[in-house]
């Protein structure tokens, strides 16, 4: 029984095509059978003739389960590489030189060094048992995603998850923290969506003169913080909810950014931040890092943001698609600011300036990459012009 596709794991007979003694050529079809979502046809492996069939009309029968047997031409078995006949002894030396071992070829890979086999299909069909077994150790099928399978269509099969399992085994293991955990379960709930991004590079000249003026000092991810809030105050739907058919607004404009902690990473809220401004924000904002960095956040600081804003520019880099939160549409990232000439058109000629890139990562579903670069253009504008912050 062939796989007929990554969540079919078993089809019904529903009529032979073909009866024992019939011969058939390669991709005939033999066998009409039945799933839960159509009717197809099971089709001959090579030409030759029906031996017989063991599968029994109106039964059931698992992806990998032997139908019949087809005798195979010489020609056939050959071309299939299933020619069992035997094969003629070689010398230590004749065999080496061949690429062979104990008087059977070797298959030997044309493309090396990959990380796991070019073939490898992972996870996408987890039979029940399978299921129950990874349920049992705590793990997902994202767990699997380099398991080279030996089902069929190359889906990983229970035998292949446990010498999985027993490989682990021979390795360094530690444990993940409860934090590196829940970020992992994040992430991956995130990643069921269909997610963009795009980017756009900002001049910072006018928010570092201006954070110049304030004390204490916004750092420019606050800057960043600020203008999407008011942003989104303008128009909330690219951070509404795809719920169904429906676009679920936000009820207020609250607004998290991300805080590097130990071995994970936290996003304290500010509410209302479209309705404060910066002068009103920075002391709050510089308590919530603090308390984040201690793992001290109140109750009312965390969950239930619409949208994230993340500095990965603290790290020296430039550019980075980061992920939203599962309940979020849209995230902000801001990488390092940069010298770099810029063409002034009133003077006519290229002028120093500090640049940084701004990129939008969001819920495709939910927004196009045409909406998404407005809002990046509107939030970019407003940092350009942060006495209005």
């Amino acid at each position: 029984m062939p796989q007929f596709g990554e969540s079919i794991a078993e089809a019904n007979i529903v009529a032979f095509l073909v009866k024992p003694g019939d011969h058939v050529s390669a991709d005939q079809d033999i066998i009409e059978v039945e799933t839960n979502k159509a009717t197809m046809t099971v089709t001959s492996p090579c030409a030759g003739k029906i031996e017989t069939f063991t599968a029994q009309l109106n039964e059931s029968y698992a992806v990998d389960a032997v139908l019949g047997h087809i005798e195979a031409t010489q020609e056939e078995a050959t071309r299939l590489g299933l020619d069992t006949s035997p094969q003629p002894k070689l010398s230590d030396t004749e065999r080496t030189s061949k690429g062979e071992s104990n008087g059977r070829a070797r298959v030997q890979p044309t493309v090396r060094g990959l990380p796991v086999p070019a073939n490898a299909a992972g996870a996408s069909y987890l039979s029940p048992r399978l299921k129950a077994r990874m349920a049992e150790l705590g793990l997902s099928a994202a767990d699997l995603a380099g398991v080279a399978g030996s089902g069929a269509a190359g889906r990983v099969t229970i035998e292949d998850f446990e010498k999985f399992i027993t490989s682990l085994e021979k390795h360094k293991l530690s444990a993940a923290s409860s934090m590196r955990v829940a970020v992992a379960d994040a992430m991956r709930r995130s990643w069921t969506r269909p997610l963009a991004s795009v980017g756009l590079p900002v001049l910072l000249d006018a928010l570092l003169t201006h954070r110049k003026t304030l004390n204490p000092k916004p750092g420019p991810a606050l800057y960043a913080l600020r203008a999407l809030a008011i942003a989104l105050s303008e128009n909330s739907t690219p951070a509404g909810r795809l719920v169904g058919n429906k676009i679920v607004h936000p009820g207020s404009i609250d607004v998290g950014f991300a805080v590097e902690a130990e071995d994970g990473v936290l996003v304290p809220v500010i509410r209302h931040a479209d309705q404060k401004g910066l002068r009103d924000l920075t002391e709050r904002y510089n308590e919530l890092v603090e308390l984040a960095r201690q793992r001290k956040l109140p109750s009312d600081a965390t969950g239930g943001s619409i949208a994230t804003v993340t500095n990965f520019g603290t790290f020296g880099l430039t550019w980075a698609t980061p992920i939203p939160l599962p309940e979020q549409t849209v995230v902000l990232g801001m990488g390092a600011g940069r010298h770099q000439p810029h063409w002034d058109e009133k003077k006519g000629q290229f002028v120093p300036v500090t640049e940084a890139i701004l990129t939008l990562s969001f819920d495709h579903r939910v927004l196009d990459g045409g909406a998404a670069g407005r809002l990046l253009e509107r939030i970019a504008n407003l940092m350009q012009q942060p006495e209005g912050l």
